[in-house]
């Protein structure tokens, strides 16, 4: 047994030995509270720079989002470009690309740097519109070359056509430098790095209490506890009641994503490239090629309920049939949930919530490079190498809305599949 339930990226484990426990007493420089990608690169930046440091996570090593994903890695946000803008102005909008495209590169460098020989990298994805609006993706990709020296291409309906073989797409953007990957093999990788340093890692030692006040802070777990000067609190779409103010800045949302049985010819009728593909929805689908193109894995929907539907890979197994019908018949090895970390103006929560008290989370299913440079920026305070973290000081912990933001959150999700739907219907009259 693994301990990450039967996902892809749990079947194809470079490595599934476990870690132990936290027993008794540790002093460490910074403990982080959260296994997930976001603690880890934090980590791995402080041992790096020479600190001490423990992790402490609640299940395994990228148990939660970070090792159930989609594996995309690029930049950008789970909000637009524009309403970042709008929120905090262009000169700051820009700057925080900038940031997320630093993200995504990070990644890359632990890759090459770490010599990750167990995650290789499939460059190209396509983000596909589901209605014909070519001159709307000019637009986009003359003003990233523009602003970041970004290069991006619009592909025409029948280039797209030709390698996904559906009616319900017209043009995409092409972007060279995203890729997909294996999530979980890499953020296991990133905590093999830290214990290389020197850095201690306790899996199945989730935080029962903390003592935040004091210069030299205490944080326990059911058999032991860790006195640092720094805390990092990463807890994701998993977070809890240990801080009552972060776990009421965020919705949980969940997301689904399936497996498909080996049918190489079958799955090559539908998806003929290898680049990680995702519609323009505000919940669109997600999908990608994998084991050598013999199977397809394939997410999307998004929820408020956390808990998992009985017929999950039924209902994920109509939506990839409803893109291609030439699927029909083709089964479901397996399918799996997840829960995202939404905050209400959808942009990742990074800051100090006191002298020596972090937090990074929040990452909105964008997450590969966002948990990079989010880890990053808050290594560098800690650090006091730089104040980078405050960037995201605008988007602060604001509060959820409980029960009436939850209902909000799913109704906004329905109008935006309505809204989603309607274009698509003009789009096929007009065809």
């Amino acid at each position: 047994m693994t301990g990450y339930g039967d996902t892809y990226y749990a079947r194809t484990l470079a490595d599934g030995s476990q870690r132990p426990s936290l027993q008794g007493a540790v002093t460490a420089d910074a403990v982080i509270v959260g296994g997930g990608l976001a603690g880890l690169t934090a980590a791995l930046d402080l041992a790096r720079a020479g600190r001490s440091v423990v992790v402490l996570e609640a299940e395994r090593v990228g148990w939660g989002a970070s090792g159930r994903n989609g594996g995309f890695v690029g930049p950008g946000y789970a909000t637009g470009h524009a309403d970042i803008t709008r929120m905090v102005g262009a000169e700051r909008a820009q700057v925080l690309h900038r940031l997320s495209i630093e993200g995504a590169r990070i990644v890359e460098e632990n890759i090459d740097g770490l010599t990750m020989s167990d995650n290789k990298r499939v460059y190209g994805k396509l983000s596909v519109l589901r209605y014909h609006d070519p001159d709307s993706l000019e637009r986009h990709c003359e003003m990233m070359q523009r602003e970041f020296g970004y290069r991006l291409e619009v592909m025409p309906t029948d280039a797209v056509r030709a390698v996904l073989r559906s009616p319900k797409y017209h043009q995409a953007i092409y972007d060279p430098a995203s890729f997909h990957f294996h999530p979980l093999n890499y953020a296991r990788s990133l905590a093999k790095a830290i214990e290389a340093l020197g850095g201690q890692i306790f899996e199945k030692s989730r935080v029962t209490g903390c003592d935040l006040d004091r210069a030299e802070k205490t944080v326990r777990t059911a058999q032991g506890e860790v006195k640092a000067r720094d805390v990092v609190l990463a807890g994701g779409g998993y977070t809890d009641e240990l801080v009552p103010l972060l776990r009421r800045s965020i919705l949980p949302i969940a997301t689904y994503v399936l497996l498909t049985e080996a049918m190489p010819e079958r799955i090559a009728e539908a998806v003929r490239t290898p680049m990680a593909i995702s519609d323009n929805r505000r919940a669109g689908d997600y999908y990608r090629l994998v084991d050598d193109g013999r199977r397809l894995l394939w997410g999307g929907r998004i929820t408020t309920r956390t808990t998992e539907p009985r017929r999950l890979a039924q209902m994920m197994q109509r939506t990839m049939v409803s893109t291609y019908p030439q699927l029909e018949g083709v089964r479901v090895d397996t399918a799996w949930s997840g829960l995202m970390a939404y905050a209400r103006h959808l942009m990742p929560l990074i800051g100090q919530l006191r002298p020596g008290v972090w937090y990074v989370f929040g990452f909105g299913g964008r997450g590969m490079n966002t948990t990079a440079i989010g880890g990053r920026v808050i290594a560098e305070g800690i650090l006091g190498s730089s104040d980078r973290y405050r960037l995201y000081e605008p988007f602060g912990l604001r509060w959820n809305g409980g029960l009436f933001g939850v209902a909000a959150a799913q109704l906004t999700y329905w109008t935006y599949q309505a809204m989603d739907l309607a274009k698509e219907r003009r789009a096929a009259r007009v065809a």
